[in-house]
């Protein structure tokens, strides 16, 4: 499962020792997990075949174009924020602090509900060694999954490196291992033969769809975007590291679903739950198989508690900026660490383990699509205009031409998700407005007070 989360705020100097190799290992390092090992067969069954390959490919193409605009975002106003700084610069002159509000507002739906996809693929892999599991127990073992995550965490962590590194090994080798195996006993009829009218005219219908789990495969592409002020030449870093991951993740996502589709039928593909399972057992034998499970079964429960980890920080670091509900800014008295916001994604995520992956990762990209991705295409260009002096290590390339792209993209991904995903992800945003309304009136701020502009990156203090 992939993590979009930025690292706990830090009040020190930072030191620009992050290359451009650091840099691309950090964004894939956070762009990789369980994620394709639960979506390969969502993909094929959603695309009707093997054609779902062009699912990961037109993930690609969107995530470099988006890419290029926290690039520019990134490298101009680098530290701890992301996001939130991005829409507080750019529509402060018009609504206040309300887009990084609804933003943060955001994040805590949308952090806990990727972390749900992560309990959910962990379950689902579970289930190889109990396959008789009922509705009741596959929900009371998410739940609690959830509840040992967020216990482990209610305490002060300092090993998060030595976690992400672990995680990243493991990951490593389970991508590895699960595509030697599918090219161990490889059928090309299996991976190269498209059922008819694959690329009919229902093909359109079907991509946008894919491209939903598509762009979920790809999250995190922007980690480094949160770290402009430890990059080294942040104008060639930020947007090399976020190109080059993009490019290399899609290579290790095309090998990993070639390899598997070719080693059955499309359809029993698409049927398979635990297929990283299914591929290993029919090459090498249910002991080999047995040993991958545990691997993407730990690296499963590594990433809902390194996400849940920095998730927990992003509201914290708003309200302690004053943009945010100010009972998010407590820490606990004994550890220091911001319990309200732990306590509130565990909750969430753990409701998000009662629906369906699909709907769940539908339902989260729907809600940042409009406040994240099409709000900082428009951070951008009002940035552009608004503070035209700003410093700009990297300005978008072929500028507006990846935005017009990452605009169509999102749109195309949006349209394409479940009635309940725009339902449900649209009315936690209208309650966002309301809790904006009455934080704003407590606070005395716009839209029941003048606008306070303060131009930070600008020096204007």
């Amino acid at each position: 499962m992939d993590s979009n989360t930025p690292p706990p705020h830090f009040d020190g100097n930072f030191h620009r020792s992050i290359g451009l190799f650091s840099g691309t290992a950090i964004n894939m390092t956070q762009m990789c997990g369980i994620g394709p090992f639960i979506t390969i067969p969502i993909m094929v069954a959603t695309m009707g075949g093997p054609q779902a390959v062009v699912g990961w490919i037109v993930g690609a193409i969107l995530a470099m174009a988006d890419g290029m605009v926290w690039a520019e975002l990134g490298a101009a106003m680098p530290g701890s924020g992301g996001t939130y700084v991005y829409l507080r610069e750019a529509f402060q002159y018009r609504t206040g602090k309300l887009m990084p509000f609804l933003f943060i507002w955001t994040v805590l739906l949308t952090i806990p509900l990727l972390m749900s996809t992560g309990i959910i693929g962990m379950v689902e892999y579970l289930e190889y060694f109990l396959p008789n599991l009922g509705w009741w127990p596959v929900h009371l073992v998410s739940v609690a999954a959830t509840g040992l995550v967020t216990l482990l965490l209610y305490r002060r962590i300092e090993s998060i490196r030595a976690i992400t590194i672990a995680m990243w090994v493991i990951m490593l080798l389970s991508v590895v291992g699960v595509s030697a195996a599918g090219f161990w006993d490889f059928h090309a009829s299996f991976a190269f033969t498209y059922p008819a009218g694959a690329f009919g005219g229902h093909f359109f219908v079907g991509l946008g769809a894919g491209l939903i789990i598509g762009i979920y495969d790809y999250l995190g592409y922007f980690t480094t975007a949160y770290m402009g002020d430890e990059l080294r030449n942040p104008g060639r870093t930020m947007p090399g590291s976020i190109i080059i991951s993009v490019v290399a993740m899609m290579f290790v996502y095309l090998i990993l679903n070639i390899s598997v589709l070719g080693v059955a039928p499309w359809q029993e593909i698409a049927q398979s739950k635990s297929v990283a399972s299914f591929v290993v057992e029919h090459s090498w034998g249910r002991p080999a198989a047995s040993v991958m499970t545990i691997l993407i079964i730990v690296t499963a429960f590594a990433s809902v508690f390194t996400g849940l980890l920095g998730g927990s920080r992003v509201p914290f670091q708003a309200a302690h900026e004053k943009v945010f509900l100010s009972v998010f800014g407590k820490l606990h008295a004994k550890h220091g660490f911001p319990h309200v916001a732990l306590l509130t994604m565990g909750v969430v995520t753990a409701i998000g383990t009662f629906f369906d992956l699909t709907e769940v990762i539908s339902m989260l990209l729907a809600a940042t699509i409009i406040v994240q991705s099409i709000a900082q295409i428009a951070a951008l260009v009002v940035l552009r205009k608004r503070q035209p002096t700003l410093q700009r290590p990297y300005r978008q390339w072929l500028y507006p031409i990846p935005c017009v792209i990452a605009l169509a993209g999102w749109i195309y991904v949006y349209l394409s998700a479940s009635a309940m995903s725009l339902i449900l992800s649209g009315a936690w945003i209208v309650a966002g407005l309301v809790v904006f309304a009455i934080w704003a009136r407590v606070n005395r701020s716009w839209p029941f007070a003048s606008l306070e502009i303060r131009e930070a990156y600008l020096g204007n203090d």
